[in-house]
């Protein structure tokens, strides 16, 4: 009987290399692979925890994560352990990993995680803002559109936001954010957590946007306060009401239901068909 390898994904310090915990120290020298992010960072970090790595040392990063994986289940499947490691924070969270736990997972093969510091918890942690139902969406797109399209089907989003960002993106981000959740919307940029130079900065997404035209530098999470709907349901009757005027007035009449539904915080489809059935009636 063939006996499988066992994975581990190892979460790796954000900032400070003493938050590792004693099992890290462990793993690193004892597994028999040991597939780093970036090599070069791996060795800098094991010379500060003044630990040896004794097995193999292969890169595992995003450009060679697909054809690496194939290989690294290979290995599992000699019965080796493989730990992955990247630069920070836990694998497979925006960081390579998410490949090889899946090709993993369909041999059957044994994965385990060696818990460790998170910049989406920490982050989380210090907003100030609610903590106790929160959903990580990662990197923006980058291009204004797409961006744009994505955080407008959040607009609703009940559920406290995290976000990663690069800092020379940071201020249009921002901008993005605020004319889709809304000026005022609470939110805090959290820089270079658990670092010498850590800052968190709460405010309003137009006031941080202001603040990011500056000039940010380092390691960028961004926390959004999630919506919070109205108390009370509006007045159908007074929207289709509303439509009416504005199209008396010579506006058309999508375009009417359009804005009165996205001001009133409405599904545009449920205002059309209460504006549809008025004009049916006799």
């Amino acid at each position: 009987m063939t006996v499988k390898g066992r994975l581990v994904l190892a979460g790796a310090p954000i900032g400070q290399a003493g938050d590792v915990s004693p099992r890290l120290r462990e793993v690193l020298e004892n597994a028999d692979v040991v597939a780093a992010e970036d090599t070069r960072r791996l060795r800098r970090l094991a010379n500060d925890l003044g630990v040896e790595i004794r097995g193999r040392v292969v890169s595992y990063y995003d450009a060679n994560e697909a054809g690496r994986a194939a290989e690294l289940v290979e290995t599992l499947k000699q019965g080796q352990t493989v730990v992955v490691i990247t630069d920070a924070g836990m694998p497979g969270v925006s960081d390579p990993g998410y490949r090889l736990t899946h090709l993993a997972v369909e041999e059957g093969i044994t994965v385990t995680a060696l818990p460790g510091p998170s910049a989406v918890t920490t982050a989380l942690a210090v907003s100030g803002l609610a903590s106790d139902r929160f959903c990580f969406e990662g990197f923006p797109p980058r291009k204004p559109g797409e961006r744009a399209r994505r955080l407008s089907a959040l607009s609703k989003e009940e559920r406290t936001m995290v976000f990663f960002e690069a800092p020379h993106r940071l201020q249009s981000a921002l901008e993005a954010m605020a004319a889709a959740f809304g000026q005022e919307r609470k939110a805090a940029v959290c820089r270079e957590l658990t670092k010498t130079y850590e800052e968190v900065r709460r405010g309003g997404l137009g006031e941080l946007a202001a603040w990011a035209a500056t000039g940010v530098k380092g390691e960028i999470t961004v926390v959004v306060a999630g919506h919070v709907a109205a108390d009370t349901e509006p007045d159908i009757e007074s929207l289709v009401a509303e439509v009416d005027r504005r199209v008396a007035d010579g506006e058309q009449r999508k375009a009417a239901v359009a804005d009165v539904a996205k001001e009133a915080g409405l599904p545009k489809r449920e205002l059309y068909d209460a504006v549809h059935r008025r004009s049916s009636t006799p």
